[in-house]
């Protein structure tokens, strides 16, 4: 429902899990996601299994997909299949809202990682890879 879902703090960004893989039988996880304004993103990386899609619901994501950035505004769909180099980031003033879908499901643990860590530290690219690294993640 509207506001329901696990909800984890992100610097001043937030990830809400509304399916994780022990509710999808670990065949997707999906979270509605607020990037706060500058926020730098991951570091470019790959996935050797998960295909990573986002679904930008308000403001403009930009999105490094290969060798091409593209601004991405509401109503715009990606999906990164495994082994495509990508990262994304919020270069605006203003919140980017989107949907995070990931087949197969488990990328929750990361999500769950990367909040209690930024509850310590501000994350940067290189925090947010070293987290990253223990899940479905090659920095490039």
């Amino acid at each position: 429902m509207p506001g329901e879902g696990e909800r984890h703090a992100v610097g001043a960004s937030e990830a809400v899990i509304k399916a994780g893989a022990a509710e999808t039988g670990g065949t997707l996880f999906l979270s509605e996601t607020t990037i706060a304004p500058d926020f730098p993103g991951p570091p470019p990386h790959r996935h050797e299994r998960l295909h990573d899609m986002f679904y930008v619901l308000e403001g403009t994501l930009t999105m490094r997909l290969a060798d091409e950035t593209r601004e991405l505004g509401p109503g715009s769909f990606v999906c990164v299949p495994p082994g495509v180099v990508h990262t994304f980031a919020n270069k605006s003033a203003r919140p980017v809202r989107m949907l995070n879908f990931n087949t197969p499901g488990g990328w929750e643990k990361y999500m769950r990682d990367l909040g209690q860590a930024a509850q310590s530290d501000p994350l940067t690219p290189e925090i947010i890879g070293r987290i990253a690294s223990r899940y479905d993640f090659r920095a490039e």
